[in-house]
């Protein structure tokens, strides 16, 4: 059998284009293909401009970019400085592959380098295959949080209560 060749790497403003496919394809699969209004100019900004909000780790094979983790600080009041998965992606054909256990193994060697408290993130209740994987890799799994957020466009109903 031919072991697949795939790297881990810090992202580049150059894998924008990638970033964003990799996003959009993560919406068609969650179900809200029209909910992502960001652009490469956004992503770029955001990512790579003078106060970057993100950082970025790319799984690349022959080349192409497959995967990515994109992550930023966060700090919890209990616990301190932690780190925040926002999207762990591979692409559909490429999983099972090992290529997101690598991605996120690289961000663990990230917050343990940055000796911070924790590395967190999120994953939606029907999503059996992502839930069944975290667990694989020893991940808690917490029950008893409920997300909330105000949206662009209803902040002003959080005003007016």
């Amino acid at each position: 059998m031919t072991q697949l060749k795939y790297t881990i790497r810090k992202g580049e403003p150059g894998d924008v284009p990638d970033l964003l496919r990799l996003i959009k394809a993560l919406a068609v699969y969650e179900k809200a293909a029209d909910e992502v209004i960001l652009t490469e100019e956004d992503l770029r900004r955001d990512g790579f401009g003078a106060k970057p909000k993100f950082q970025l780790l790319v799984a690349e094979m022959n080349q192409e970019i497959v995967g990515i983790a994109l992550y930023y600080d966060r700090y919890s009041t209990w616990k301190g400085r932690t780190l925040y998965l926002e999207d762990l992606i591979v692409e559909e054909s490429k999983r099972r592959l090992g290529i997101g256990q690598e991605l996120l193994k690289a961000l663990v060697q990230i917050a343990e380098r940055e000796d911070v408290e924790r590395l967190e993130w999120q994953v939606l209740d029907w999503n059996k295959p992502a839930i069944d994987f975290y667990k694989y890799l020893g991940a808690t799994i917490e029950t008893e949080w409920y997300n909330c957020k105000f949206i662009k466009g209803e902040y002003s109903l959080a005003l007016k209560a």
